[in-house]
């Protein structure tokens, strides 16, 4: 059991298809490594009770002949701001406790039709809103690197989840890196595809302008081939994008194959690295731009002048679009209903119920958003903000017309100690400075592991953009640095990774 569990997803399907094992060994090995290690890591809220049942129906289907999709029966956990019919979908947040949608998000109905066996709930920030999974209302997750650091955030869970080995595969949500930082600080791989790419139907949402559903996994390639069942267009969302996209999956093994590395134009975004950045994380961003260098790429220094204002510029749009999306959940439409002594009007009924059912990161930016968009104050920050945010599209499009790809840290530091930028929101908002320009523009970017940073041993991975659309160049550039990086290195990063539960 412990061999499935520290497979790929690409490798256990490998041996599911020959029969060499079963769905239900490979669920049941991870259902079994949840129970032994989730206590320490907290990386789920709710495990299904029906996966050893999906697993049997995957087993009988492919025993009859009949003929399935790469990832069937391979577990999947799935953050908990996309809605289940299974499981409670909580956004991280009381006031949706207990909640079972009478439907599913279209990127889990998507993975149970590709024979994906949803084996749980992953933690995760209030409503998405954080940067280290602190701000759930039940409790941090813990990064299996070392449990008394973060896994980032918001979608701490999905990420902690795969590093731990509790699952292969996971969906996150990225509205300003909550993919690709928790990647970068667990030594995981996490992508956030073009804006549009996949549907967004059934993600509870944060910022409508921002979030995007995406992969998180141990390899690029696993990342691909779950990349390749969500991104579908869905009727369901005016945002989904009609395109017919290549195979995620081939692009990144193209690109682990070294392909298309000699005269790549590569950027680096001199605005997102050197000054602010922990010295272990500039170092092996460096070695990593050197090796890419070696490989035949050209790299270009490429300045995009306006992303200094990106965190500040976003920090407007996210919680003016949050206080829009939250109203919602008012103890009338959605949500848990708080009765004041004595009754009360449905204005002291809703207002008990947010201040029982809210914590305070939420609050505090429902606060700040109803602020923005309040009369009299709307065109001097919600309106300028986005007048930012086009200047950021802009310094976008320049670059890439110089390079093939943009690069940075993905994040200023490792993974930090619980409790250490609680008190300074200010601080905690920009451990996202690198990640935060992508969501602005709807551009795909993806994290890679690219080494541990020497003064204390914790991941680092490296980010990589591109243009609107061009996602597959994402996977081929991503894998090929991947590749290089164990071929130097003799191993996987995540096989250094430190032991659970005695294994």
């Amino acid at each position: 059991m412990t061999d499935i569990i520290r497979m790929t997803a690409a490798d256990l399907s490998t041996h599911l298809q020959s029969g060499e094992i079963s769905a239900v060994d490979a669920t049941q090995a991870h259902l079994d490594r949840i129970e032994a290690v989730d206590t320490d890591v907290h990386a789920f809220l709710a495990v299904s009770s029906d996966a050893l049942d999906t697993a049997r129906r995957i087993d009988e289907r492919r025993a009859a002949g009949e003929k399935l999709g790469p990832l069937a029966g391979i577990p999947l956990a799935v953050k908990d701001v996309l809605v289940t019919t299974d499981m409670p979908s909580t956004s991280g947040s009381k006031i949706l406790e207990g909640y079972m949608s009478p439907f599913d998000a279209t990127v889990v109905r998507l993975s149970r039709e590709a024979g994906l066996i949803p084996i749980g709930k992953t933690n995760m920030d209030e409503f998405a809103m954080g940067s280290s999974t602190e701000h759930s209302a039940y409790g941090p997750t813990r990064n299996p690197w070392d449990l008394d650091r973060i896994p980032g955030g918001s979608g701490g869970g999905s990420a902690a989840a795969v590093a731990a080995f509790e699952a292969p595969l996971a969906l996150g949500s990225d509205t300003g890196g909550s993919i690709r930082q928790p990647a970068h600080v667990t030594g995981t791989v996490g992508v956030k595809p073009t804006y549009g790419a996949v549907s967004r139907y059934g993600a509870i949402a944060l910022a409508s302008s921002l979030d995007q559903v995406g992969p998180v996994t141990r390899t690029v390639l696993d990342a691909g081939l779950l990349h390749d069942v969500i991104a579908q267009h869905d009727p369901h969302d005016s945002t989904s994008l009609t395109d017919t996209w290549p195979s995620m999956a081939e692009a990144a093994r193209s690109g682990a194959r070294g392909d298309g590395l000699a005269g790549l134009k590569v950027g680096v975004v001199r605005e997102l690295s050197g000054d602010g950045f922990q010295a272990g994380v500039q170092s092996r961003f460096e070695e990593t731009v050197a090796l890419l260098t070696a490989q035949g790429a050209e790299v270009i220094e490429v300045s995009a002048p306006h992303f200094e204002y990106a965190v500040a510029a976003y920090y407007l749009i996210l919680p003016a679009e949050a206080s829009s999306n939250l109203a919602k959940f008012d103890s009338v439409r959605f949500g848990m209903r708080v009765q004041p002594d004595g009754g009360g009007t449905v204005e002291q009924v809703m207002a008990a119920t947010r201040e029982a059912g809210f914590g305070p990161e939420v609050k505090r930016r429902i606060i700040l958003g109803t602020y923005a968009l309040s009369a009299g104050y709307y065109d001097a920050y919600y309106g300028s903000a986005q007048k930012v945010r086009t200047l950021i599209q802009r310094d976008f499009t320049a670059a890439f017309e110089q390079v093939d790809v943009l690069v940075t840290p993905s994040a200023p530091t490792t993974a930090f100690k619980f409790g250490e930028k609680l008190a300074d929101p200010m601080a905690m908002y920009l451990n996202d400075i690198t990640t935060i320009p992508a969501n602005l523009a709807g551009i795909p970017g993806i994290s890679v592991p690219i080494g541990l940073a020497p003064e204390d041993g914790l991941p680092v991975g490296i980010q990589v953009m591109a243009p609107q659309r061009e996602d597959a160049r994402l996977y081929r550039v991503g894998a090929a640095i991947e590749a290089l990086l164990e071929q130097q290195w003799g191993h996987t990063l995540i096989s250094k990774a430190p032991a659970l539960g005695g294994k």
